[in-house]
């Protein structure tokens, strides 16, 4: 097993956007509308970290201040976006025609490919917490598409669950890429089974973990590379990301 990179959560970019001044077209909220940022990867403005890791490009772990604030109709092309909710609710509308409202454990798949805008908000009245990947699509200029599921923390508790991926029950992406989630009620030792010549990016939402004899806590990542067997010795309370890429 090959540790790419072990990424600690003081270590990620960071960014602060007001919706005011320079940033009041692109961020929604007035007159106090906040948006953080911390991010993995390095990716033009959009965030600052280091380099990519196989098909993806963007990790961002974002919080939404109340009352409006988000991201207003702005475009994408050749990209497939992904969000996962964590805490709070977001309202998300694109030009493909789907308005919809996601909550804690509800995900979204947007294929931008030819072409497409949305806006993403949080109408609410408190924080809301998304983490958002964007990944390179396998094929350029595709039909846009969207696609939402739901994660079941209780139903899934304990066990590595496929999210998004070629797996049953899962979201399709259209891409050599999977992501999964590990919720864990008690202190265990799971093991996730990779693909053969592919990398595993591991996010620690909450809690800790160690793999590959690297301790994790809330915010830090790591990338493992030319293992198809990697153990997660999580304790009670961990939540996981894991996004497994073509290199």
């Amino acid at each position: 097993m090959t540790v790419s990179f072990v990424l600690r959560a003081g270590e990620r970019g960071f960014s602060r956007l007001v919706s005011t001044g320079v940033n009041a077209t692109y961020v929604a909220g007035h007159p106090d509308g906040v948006i953080t940022r911390h991010s993995s990867f390095n990716f033009h403005e959009y965030q600052s970290g280091i380099a990519g890791f196989g098909r993806i490009r963007v990790f961002g772990d974002e919080v939404f201040g109340p009352n409006g604030t988000g991201y207003n109709m702005h475009p994408h092309h050749n990209f497939i976006i992904a969000a996962f909710v964590l805490d709070g609710a977001l309202t998300h509308v694109n030009t493909i025609g789907k308005v919809d409202e996601l909550r804690a454990g509800d995900y979204y798949v947007f294929s931008a490919g030819s072409g497409g805008k949305h806006a993403e908000l949080n109408i609410g009245q408190e924080d809301l917490r998304v983490i958002y990947l964007w990944v390179l699509p396998s094929q350029l200029l595709a039909p846009p598409s969207y696609l939402r599921g739901r994660f079941d923390a209780k139903a899934n508790a304990d066990r590595i669950a496929c999210l998004v991926g070629d797996e049953p029950g899962a979201l399709p992406i259209g891409q050599t890429l999977k992501v999964s989630r590990l919720v864990t009620r008690r202190s265990g030792t799971p093991v996730y089974r990779a693909s053969p010549a592919r990398g595993v990016y591991v996010f620690v939402i909450e809690g800790e973990a160690k793999i590959a004899d690297a301790a994790l806590e809330r915010g830090d990542s790591m990338a493992l590379t030319g293992e198809d067997r990697i153990e997660i010795a999580a304790r009670s309370g961990a939540d996981l990301l894991l996004v497994e890429t073509a290199l």
